[in-house]
């Protein structure tokens, strides 16, 4: 690379996006283009609408069907690398967007978000702020300190006649500092005065406020609205625009937002701003001054418990009917906690090989610890409901309803437990510990009791914790482990489940229209086969009696599947699905308990031994985990 040539470039490229104009040229400019002075929530509303949404429907996915009922599902484009199992609070947050982008009253009210340390709160403001930093720039007045909107510029009995010219709405006023250098050194002529082209920046906090929590003691108003230039007071009156300096989080927010962060953490009297910042969309200025017009998204956040203090002080009632509260519960879902994971480890340098399940475990132990516990079902049952799991029970699949058990936990479900933040933690220490530059599941479930145990929580919580990673996910972890095992001895595993399952579906549907098999080969027609059926359905305990219902079902369900134009395979229905691969998997299941118990093998054993290790490899193992897993399967699977 030519480093000088490549710095060129890119400096002649952003001064060609500057501009600098007068006020009358930002007139044509708007003319042409409408659109271009928006206001703040309609400016973070079409970032996001303009990276487009799908809409998926209940009727037409299985998966949203299960999760959410009968409700129609959006999903935006925005949010859909970052963030996971929180579809219905990303459609609140649009819901708050879209009312507010169109004046409603959202518009005039703060965004509240609250929930458990780690459940994405401040994730998702740095996402909107970043939005902003990567949106098209702005134009305002060139030199104010709140980058206000040209338009402000209109006297206001001229202004019904440029919006019917532009085919714009004009909102708001000059601040002080604009007025006076109106006044001063433009004489009032509007028309002269200069408008730049500016981005929002965090750092140089252009359009983006931040307001930390402040020590109750030494709370100042200035850090929210400016304050007064003291040097400058013996020279100008306590009133005059000139001494103000206006770098409060809502002056150099204006435009953009003002983010709270841990908002209740400040004292009651400190967030008195926010009242007229939302309702009336002004703030006070510093010192003796007029209110300033103000226009942009407040978010704050904060956990349950500093809410749940707030809210009960009937004091504060002013603020509580200016918010919006929106609750970020941590994530039920077990196939959107481990992308979660995921997201954060690939933005790590560790390179160590994670084993298969490995990331699913420490997911698993996630959520069962957020979950309420159920009078229905057990944990891992409904840690399996709701992650859209079909559960098999008795040759059929057990109906329960997901809404029922959300109703049960209440709505408090999914604000405690352990935090993203926990499992990344044990994960890290997990990697950091590998001799082996190695982990899997063990190393994982290891690394996670022990950072259970130092946990500073109560000793039933840290028994409840410790049985669920000792003991359910264990347990859990075993099945699979044998499923997976059992697996990798069968070669093409795939390829013959789907034989048995085209071979059982040409019996069934024979059997249920009572006609005959007409054999490939000969060409001589036979009656469908009871017992390699029979075999298939006694797997999942199917009796003789229920037999007959049952091939009816399955050859009822793929016809509706292929009448959908939807394509059938053994996966299709969960209980034919199951009752095939335990088929499979039981007729090699002796032979992979002898052979992984084995210390001593035969050359044809040794041979499937290692066919079997191979097998384990193509699915993600290596070397080590193989070993280690396979060691651990042989001292506690297929006990006799």
């Amino acid at each position: 690379m030519n480093f000088k040539e490549f710095i060129e470039n890119d400096r002649e490229q952003n001064n060609k996006e500057k501009f600098e104009g007068t006020f009358l040229e930002y007139l044509e400019i708007v003319k042409n283009k409408p659109d271009t002075p928006k206001l703040s929530h309609k400016r973070i509303n079409d970032i996001i609408i303009k990276q487009g949404f799908e809409i998926l429907r209940p009727e037409e996915n299985q998966r949203i069907k299960k999760i959410y009922g009968n409700e129609v599902i959006r999903r935006y484009n925005f949010f859909k690398n970052d963030f996971f199992g929180i579809d219905k609070v990303l459609m609140k947050l649009m819901n708050y967007f879209n009312s507010a982008s169109m004046k409603g009253e959202e518009a005039r009210q703060v965004l509240y978000l609250v929930g458990p340390v780690g459940a994405g709160k401040s994730s998702l403001v740095e996402s909107l702020k970043r939005a902003l930093e990567e949106a098209e720039p702005i134009y305002s007045i060139k030199g104010c300190p709140m980058h206000e909107e040209p338009l402000h510029l209109i006297p206001k009995h001229l202004r019904k006649d440029f919006e019917k010219v532009l085919g714009v709405q004009i909102e708001g006023d000059l601040c002080p500092v604009c007025r006076y250098r109106l006044m001063h050194e433009f004489n009032g002529k509007y028309e002269d005065v200069p408008v730049v082209r500016k981005n929002f920046s965090i750092r140089s906090r252009k359009g983006i406020g931040v307001v930390p929590p402040v020590d109750p003691n030494n709370q100042d108003t200035s850090i929210l609205t400016g304050s007064v230039d003291i040097s400058k007071m013996d020279m100008y009156p306590e009133d005059d625009p000139r001494i103000f300096s206006l770098n409060g989080a809502f002056n150099v927010g204006n435009r953009g937002l003002v983010e709270f962060i841990e908002v209740f953490k400040n004292d009651v009297e400190y967030l008195h701003t926010i009242i007229t910042a939302t309702q009336e969309k002004s703030i006070p200025s510093p010192g003796k001054g007029a209110m300033i017009y103000f226009d942009g998204l407040i978010i704050a956040h904060s956990n349950e418990a500093e809410w749940n203090k707030f809210k009960s002080d009937h004091t504060n009632e002013a603020i509580l009917d200016r918010i919006v509260k929106i609750e970020v519960p941590y994530c039920l879902e077990l196939n959107a906690e481990k992308r979660i994971y995921e997201k954060i480890l690939k933005k790590s340098n560790f390179e160590a090989h994670i084993a298969p399940h490995t990331i699913e475990v420490a997911a698993m132990f996630a959520i069962l610890s957020r979950l309420i516990q159920s009078a229905k079902v057990d944990p891992i049952t409904k840690l399996k409901i709701y992650n859209a799991e079909d559960i098999v029970e008795k040759g059929s699949t057990k109906k329960i309803d997901i809404t029922e058990l959300r109703e049960e936990a209440g709505t408090n479900e999914g604000m405690k437990g352990i935090s993203t933040r926990f499992i990344i933690k044990a994960i890290d220490n997990a990697l950091s510990n590998s001799e082996h530059n190695c982990i899997n599941p063990l190393s994982i479930m290891e690394s996670i009791v022990k950072s259970v145990k130092d946990m500073d929580i109560s000793q039933e919580e840290k028994k409840k914790y410790l049985g669920f990673i000792q003991d359910t996910i264990r347990k859990e972890y075993n099945k699979m482990l044998e499923k997976e095992i059992t697996k990798a001895f069968i070669h093409s595993f795939r390829e013959q489940a789907e034989s048995l399952f085209n071979n059982y579906l040409d019996n069934a549907e024979a059997y249920i229209n009572k006609n005959k098999l007409k054999d490939s080969s000969t060409g001589e027609e036979l009656n469908p086969d009871e017992s390699f059926m029979r075999s298939i359905e006694e797997q999942i305990g199917i009796s003789e009696a229920s037999a007959k219902g049952f091939r009816a079902d399955v050859t009822s369900y793929m016809f509706y599947i292929v009448r959908s134009g939807g394509k059938i395979d053994y996966t299709s229905y969960e209980p034919l699905k199951e009752a095939i691969e335990k088929k499979l998997t039981a007729s090699v299941k002796d032979l992979s308990r002898i052979i992984t118990k084995s210390r001593v093998r035969d050359k044809e054993q040794d041979e499937k031994y290692s066919s079997m290790v191979e097998e384990m490899k193509k699915n993600g193992y290596c070397d080590h985990c193989c070993d280690v897993i396979l060691k651990y399967s042989a001292n506690n699977l297929w006990k006799d």
